[in-house]
């Protein structure tokens, strides 16, 4: 069976090397005309680490990234309210990594060249165009003048071209642009002294003003250093959304700092790291609509052209990596491809629109809210803020939401054990 994918995010690199290790034919066409390792941070959840662990990559994440040993969540006083180990720090068979994007997206590309054959990564090819004729998908790529410069055919065609996806667009032409409440971020990366042991990931204060860090450099944590990649959430209001072409636009120092520069906790001067950022880049965090289904015969969807959502609780990446997983288990169930693809969505689609719209009541965000509200000037005791069981509520259902709760996760590693050969 051949496949084609638009797109080689991490969803499409993944996707195509789960597909092409099942034995599927795969080719990938990705618009831009040379991938780079760009972008700033992310984290991989130990859930989607257990698919790039079963393709061969840990060693390789794990030279370039930080094995994340806790998250933590505190006021915008620096107190802690929830800590959490992470990964195989928690028991669990992997890890998580907290990592550059661009340089995992590079692990994936180098792995899906040398395994699919660099001839089946096609750069400089957008789709443009595509139609089922009978049990076949035909597509036009196009260069970034317009220009037809290939038409391929396959069983199956796979939307993984993010946010903007044309293949989603095809299916829901009036949809309109990503949806805003009025959040902008800004995204830096600062070379700095380890905090908390050098492998934490911290997010503190509240919805409307929220800063988050983590390192994720294995090569300066080596060096005694932290590369420390952080964000700063604050609520602007109504004004209108940033236009696309400027959502990757560099920032200004001065629209931020001074709303964080009281924020000097005992373990982190956060002034001190938003000054000390190579360059600062804006844009609004947005998500969609959920959409009513992805598949429409023999094409679907896949990563943030299917459930793109707000960035609250480490789920975008890590969600799009679980997606080609599944995506490939039904594939080989050898029946009927669009029957397959029926199922994919049935498995992934309603546990996505309930994380698309749990993030936009903050999802496990919330705590934050309720301390602050509660307590705004801080807390000498938790319990009487925030009592123990309630906050265990907050989490426990959210990580059941997302599926990264530790019932589900060994459950997953003891069939995963089972389908291995022995």
């Amino acid at each position: 069976m051949k496949i084609i994918i638009a797109g080689a995010g991490i969803g499409g690199l993944t996707a195509a090397l789960c597909l092409h290790r099942a034995g599927f034919e795969v080719d990938v066409f990705e618009a831009v005309t040379e991938l780079k390792p760009l972008g700033v941070g992310i984290n991989v959840q130990a859930g989607a680490v257990r698919v790039l662990s079963g393709l061969g990559l840990e060693p390789a994440l794990a030279a370039t990234g930080i094995e994340t040993r806790e998250l933590r969540y505190a006021n915008r006083h620096g107190q802690t309210i929830w800590a959490d180990p992470r990964g195989r720090h928690a028991g669990l068979p992997w890890p998580q990594f907290s990592i550059h994007r661009g340089e995992m997206q590079m692990v994936l590309l180098d792995a899906a060249q040398r395994e699919l054959g660099a001839e089946r990564i096609k750069f400089g090819r957008r789709i443009q165009s595509f139609e089922q004729r009978g049990n076949k998908v035909f597509a036009r790529f196009v260069d970034r003048d317009g220009k037809t410069v290939e038409q391929a055919e396959a069983d199956l065609l796979i939307g993984a071209d993010g946010i903007h996806s044309a293949v989603r667009a095809h299916f829901f032409p009036n949809e309109g642009p990503p949806k805003w409440q009025g959040i902008l971020m800004w995204r830096g990366v600062t070379v700095g002294k380890p905090y908390l042991g050098g492998n934490t990931m911290v997010q503190a204060g509240h919805h409307t003003q929220k800063f988050v860090c983590y390192p994720i450099s294995r090569k300066h944590a080596d060096r005694g250093e932290s590369l420390i990649n952080w964000i700063c959430d604050r609520y602007i209001g109504d004004k209108a959304m940033l236009p696309r072409e400027d959502w990757n636009r560099p920032g200004r120092i001065e629209d931020i700092l001074p709303y964080f520069k009281d924020w000097k906790f005992e373990w982190l001067d956060v002034p001190e790291v938003i000054k000390a950022a190579r360059a600062i880049y804006e844009f609004p965090m947005v998500d969609r609509d959920p959409l009513p289904r992805w598949s429409h015969g023999r094409i679907t969807l896949l990563g943030d052209a299917a459930h793109p959502m707000y960035p609250i609780g480490s789920n975008g990446a890590s969600q799009a990596i679980i997606d080609g997983d599944v995506l490939t288990q039904e594939l080989l169930v050898g029946d009927d491809p669009e029957l397959a693809l029926k199922r994919y969505e049935e498995r992934r689609l309603p546990p996505m629109a309930r994380i698309v719209e749990s993030n936009r009541r903050k999802g496990i965000d919330v705590m934050l809210d309720i301390v602050e509200q509660r307590a705004p000037q801080g807390f000498t005791n938790l319990e009487t803020v925030l009592p123990a069981d309630e906050l265990e509520r907050i989490v426990g259902d959210y990580k059941k939401l997302v599926s990264q709760d530790r019932e589900t996760l060994l459950g997953l590693a003891a069939a995963q054990a089972q389908r291995s050969p022995q």
